[in-house]
């Protein structure tokens, strides 16, 4: 009986250890799930997309059949899939992700069988056996029974269909999509390949923010027949009127030019075998219709769908490489990874394989050195990812910067919501300010620093008549604030963005010696002051004349609802962001007991808001008050625990182009950049026993960082609280640490209990 104790004890700890191995040794994009945020509110996808990449293959669910009751115009879809929805009605190339407004998802390509429909509201399918991987993605279309699979490499994407035996077809749509804008033309090539573009754009409602991609298509199998279509005008009424819904679709078998129209496409028929495969290629450029077949020819030569795939599952492991994690269950690392992967889907590659990318704002075609960038959706990145990219992919942050500063060179101004080198001045606020100066003050410095500057003084000194970035300027400079002038103008929201650019500006005018300048941005910043209200212990709008706006009630705007002069939030979503001036902000409250009180409401009457971004940084406050750093990383892991999850809804709201998923990264390693454009963190109690950040030499004294936590936390206690803290094995007596502090060392070790 001992024996077989013995025995069964050993086979147990073998398992155990088995498993124990393969979890530590298991591929990092094995803890990635894409389908993490994919409900609407999230707006990810689980597409496949590269690092970064141009090109990104979609499966596009939110246009429905007749049946369903939902399509993509009858609701605000701001992204091409959703988790709940099942009608799939093709793959869309080139899409956004984390975003609050619908664009790009265009080119759908959709495979079907028997009888010829190019109707989406027929051919489009249900589907099962759904699974994405960071650059694949597959599904099985449960009414034809044909396995589709995709994948992407920088600027092109590649999808593999296998079909049943019998007429099998590929479909082009290019009248459907998420964007906003309609028109497109297509020409054939040969047989197999088709070339065209398609107009995108209108971003939140900016008319002007339009723009082309260019395509060409490749099929690997010579088709039986292929053609055109498109959507014919019905006669409505005594007028021949566009109406999408009950015009008919017209099939051009025997025309081969060019085709042009708002809604039209193309077929390819094949009489296919069981199983047979068919493989299809797509390149784009915003550039030319030559520079998407430079792009196919030179990053798909010689590959197939199964190397494409695996290329881009290794660029993948390589980046998320960057950042490694020890300790900690599986479900944290499943949150972390995939957050890591949704932090590096944008800023995405604009230029071509030639260098050649759209000027900002022109028709000009201009060649870069390095890489161009687009979809700057700063108002959200400038708060953590460009601070998250400087850490660990410093050349891909400095060519951000770069970017920037070449599009102030091209348009004059530096971009706000830039997307595919048009402006659509979407949020407000002046944020590549705080991007620049955080990125320069931490060491990457290869850029033009006074033509920066000379941008950023413009931005903050020009008549708000003449001011792209600061409308309202005018009042700005002259009364300290920005007044309401209409119920809902967001004025104070606009202010609060305007001081923390220009604290930015003023450290940076600081370091470049220029003492005057430095002054006055200082000053500026400071302005938030108008807006106190004692009354109200919070922030509350100003008039023209000085007096404060009433009636006034600091809980209007919960839920994104309007609230004067605030966006998309209200006074206690906005009243602690001051991060530049907390001790300022502390005198006005009466005291820290007052503030860090104040500041605890805020949590525990769920004031607080994890989806806006002014409020992110508020659990962080507290470590500004010696002996209430508890607080911080109380609030931090339980937010963490309560809104970071491994379900589809389990990023708190629209992940903004990565900025939600950032703060999970940053808070779950256990640092905080609280306070853009300042080169300080805030410490909190990591998740992991280890992390380990690798480090380019070309910017940092070490190739890595460790942080390490030792200890556990108490059985009754649902948080860890930090007990000491120590720098390269000295105690380090602060919960606030420089750049240059933590990473001109190595290690930094947490003592928890």
């Amino acid at each position: 009986m001992k024996n077989l104790l013995i025995t069964a004890f050993i086979i147990v700890a073998a398992v155990f250890t088995a498993f124990s191995q393969s979890t530590e040794n298991r591929a990092l994009i094995d803890f990635v799930n894409p389908f993490i945020g994919t409900t609407n509110l999230g707006t990810t996808h689980p597409g496949a997309v590269c690092p970064n990449g141009m090109m990104s293959v979609v499966p596009f669910n939110v246009m429905g059949s007749s049946e369903n009751k939902y399509d993509k115009d009858a609701r605000w879809w701001s992204t091409p899939y959703e988790h709940r929805n099942s009608f799939f009605t093709g793959y869309s190339h080139v899409n956004l992700s984390g975003v609050g407004c619908p664009d790009l998802g265009s080119l759908l390509l959709m495979p079907t069988t028997g009888e010829l429909n190019v109707d989406y509201k027929v051919y489009g399918s249900q589907y099962k056996e759904e699974k994405s991987v960071p650059g694949y993605y597959t599904n099985v279309l449960t009414k034809y029974g044909i396995k589709t699979e995709v994948s992407a490499t920088l600027r092109t994407g590649i999808s593999r269909f296998s079909f049943p035996a019998g007429q099998s077809h590929i479909i082009l749509n290019l009248g459907e999509g998420l964007t906003n804008e309609s028109g497109a033309m297509l020409r054939k090539v040969n047989a197999q390949e088709i070339e065209g573009m398609k107009l995108l754009g209108t971003f939140c409602y900016n008319s002007q923010a339009v723009f082309p991609i260019y395509f060409v298509m490749r099929i690997n199998k010579a088709p039986q027949s292929m053609g055109y279509w498109k959507k014919q005008r019905e006669m409505i009424g005594a007028e021949a009127n566009w109406d999408k819904d009950h015009g008919k679709y017209k099939l051009y078998t025997k025309y081969s030019k060019e085709l042009a129209g708002d809604d039209v496409g193309a077929y390819f028929t094949f009489d296919t075998k069981e199983g047979e495969q068919i493989e299809v290629q797509m390149g784009v450029s915003f550039v030319s219709i030559e520079n998407a077949r430079l792009n196919l020819d030179q990053e798909q030569k010689g590959q197939d769908f199964a190397s494409i795939k695996a290329n881009a599952q290794k660029t993948w492991e390589d980046n998320l490489s960057r950042i490694l994690v020890e300790g900690g269950s599986d479900e944290d690392k499943t949150v972390f990874y995939t957050a890591l992967y949704h932090a590096l889907i944008h800023p995405n590659v604009l230029n071509d394989v030639n260098g050649e990318y759209p000027a900002m704002e022109s028709g000009e075609i201009l060649t870069t050195n390095g890489t161009r960038y687009t979809v700057f959706s700063l108002w959200d990145t400038y708060r953590n990812v460009h601070q998250l990219l400087t850490l660990a992919y410093p050349e891909r942050q400095l060519d951000m910067v770069n970017t920037m500063v070449n599009m102030y060179k091209e348009h004059a101004w530096l971009p706000k919501w830039e997307l595919y080198g048009r402006e659509t001045l979407t949020m407000e606020g002046d944020p590549a300010l705080p991007v620049i100066v955080d990125s320069w003050m931490k060491g990457l410095r290869d850029f033009d620093v006074e033509l920066a500057y000379e941008a950023m003084y413009k931005s903050a000194t020009t008549r708000g008549e003449d001011n792209l970035m600061r409308p309202d300027n005018n009042a700005y400079m002259d009364l300290g604030y920005v007044p309401l002038l209409e119920q809902y103008d967001n004025s104070v929201s606009h202010a609060l963005e305007y001081y923390v650019a220009d604290y930015a500006l003023s450290t940076f005018a600081s370091a470049l010696g220029k003492k005057e300048d430095a002054k006055l941005f200082k000053e500026r910043s400071l302005g938030y002051k108008n807006y106190y209200c004692k009354e109200f212990g919070v922030l509350r709008p100003k008039l023209p004349n000085g007096a404060f706006y009433t009636p006034f009630d600091p809980m209007e705007g919960e839920n994104f609802q309007p609230s004067p002069g605030f966006h998309e939030g209200n006074a206690w979503n906005y009243t602690f962001f001051v991060p530049h001036d907390i001790r300022g902000l502390t005198k006005l409250m009466g005291g820290q007991a007052n503030f860090v009180e104040k500041l605890q409401k805020v949590f525990d009457e769920n004031l607080y808001d994890p989806t806006n971004e002014p409020n992110i940084a508020y659990p962080y406050l507290f470590s500004r008050f010696k002996g209430e750093e508890w607080r911080t990383q109380k609030e931090v892991q339980r937010l963490l625990k309560k809104h970071f999850t491994t379900k589809p809804n389990g990023i708190p709201g629209n992940d903004d182009v990565g900025t939600m998923s950032t703060w999970a990264i940053f808070s779950m390693m256990g640092f905080y950049p609280d306070c853009p454009g300042v080169a300080e963190y805030t410490l909190t109690t990591p998740t992991f026993d280890k992390v380990t950040i690798k480090l380019s030499d070309k910017y940092y004294s070490h190739n890595e960082l460790i942080i390490e936590k030792v200890g556990e936390k108490s059985d009754n206690k649902e948080w860890s609280k930090i007990k000491t803290i120590k720098l390269e094995g000295e105690k380090f007596n602060n919960y606030r640490i420089s750049h240059k502090e933590l990473f001109e060392n190595n290690r930094i070790t947490f003592e928890v209990e």
